[in-house]
């Protein structure tokens, strides 16, 4: 199969897996988005699992990203290290089928004892990089379960740091104390910019935590806002993190609208210019151009 006469590309995470038939002319002709992340493939299941896939999409050859190159996925794909571009990915794609079936390598970054990695987020960064939609030197964040603040520089992801603001928000709505306050859903407003404004200026995140509860039962602070502020509180928080060594100008915000629209309004508490980017639509233009490098 040639990839040249189109190709499937999968964004295959923990919990999700979003699938595109790309047509020869780069058009995205379908697509299929379902909850089989790599935690619902049993040991042994994902070559099953791709045949389902091809069976909706078309035998068409395979270009993965996410934790399906993970341990825990079905073939580890080595990191590339930084600093790292749509070149260095392209020469280290894992083939599970050479020419027909390959999974993109994450990115990983260490420094000192510190130590990093993504999988998934590259191929957004650099394909929206690639694509024109974000300059070669830039700041990226990147809002999701695993939030990810990265540095571009020259077109390559020179540097980055993550921060588990959307998992620990999860874990406090669904095992927490707060778990009876947080089943509203989180709105942009006075609430949640009084969160984001604190987060910003203190570094106090987990006993202001408690302090929400504390707040509602003393009549200080109403229920409803609750789930609005504490989100607010963590991406301010997050936010205190990703902005250090950030420089001047414009963060660009990758990923789901629903998200980025709430880290977009976190920056502009902090002053910072934001702008939104499409993560399905950056997710394409990146496994547009590595098809292209295999041709």
């Amino acid at each position: 199969m040639r990839w040249a006469e189109g190709f499937i590309a999968v964004d295959w995470g923990t919990t999700n897996r979003r699938g595109y038939r790309l047509a020869a002319d780069g058009r995205l002709a379908d697509e299929i988005e379902d909850e089989r992340g790599i935690l619902a493939v049993p040991p042994g299941g994902f070559p099953e699992a791709v045949e389902r896939l091809t069976e909706r999409l078309g035998e068409l050859p395979l270009l993965m990203a996410g934790m399906i190159g993970s341990n825990r996925g079905w073939a580890e794909a080595p990191y590339v290290h930084c600093p790292a571009g749509l070149a260095e990915l392209s020469e280290r794609l894992c083939w599970i089928e050479p020419g027909r079936i390959a999974i993109v390598p994450g990115v990983s970054f260490a420094n000192g004892t510190g130590a990093d990695v993504m999988r998934g987020e590259e191929v957004q960064i650099l394909g929206a990089v690639a694509e024109g939609l974000i300059p070669a030197d830039a700041t990226v964040c990147h809002p999701g379960t695993h939030n990810k603040w990265i540095r571009l520089e020259g077109g390559r992801i020179v540097r980055f740091r993550t921060v588990m603001t959307g998992e620990l928000f999860n874990l406090l709505k669904e095992h927490s104390i707060l778990a009876d306050l947080l089943d509203q859903p989180a709105d942009l407003g006075p609430a949640f910019e009084a969160g984001v404004r604190h987060g910003l200026a203190k570094d106090d995140l987990t006993a202001e935590l408690f302090s929400v509860r504390a707040r509602v039962l003393l009549g200080k602070a109403p229920r409803a806002e609750a789930a609005s502020y504490t989100s607010g509180l963590l991406i301010g928080s997050d936010a205190r993190i990703g902005l250090r060594g950030a420089g001047d100008g414009e963060i660009v915000v990758v990923g789901r609208p629903e998200l980025t629209r709430l880290f977009a309004a976190a920056l502009a508490v902090a002053g910072r210019p934001a702008r939104e980017l499409d993560g399905e639509e950056a997710f394409l233009c990146g496994a547009r151009r590595l098809a292209e490098l295999m041709r």
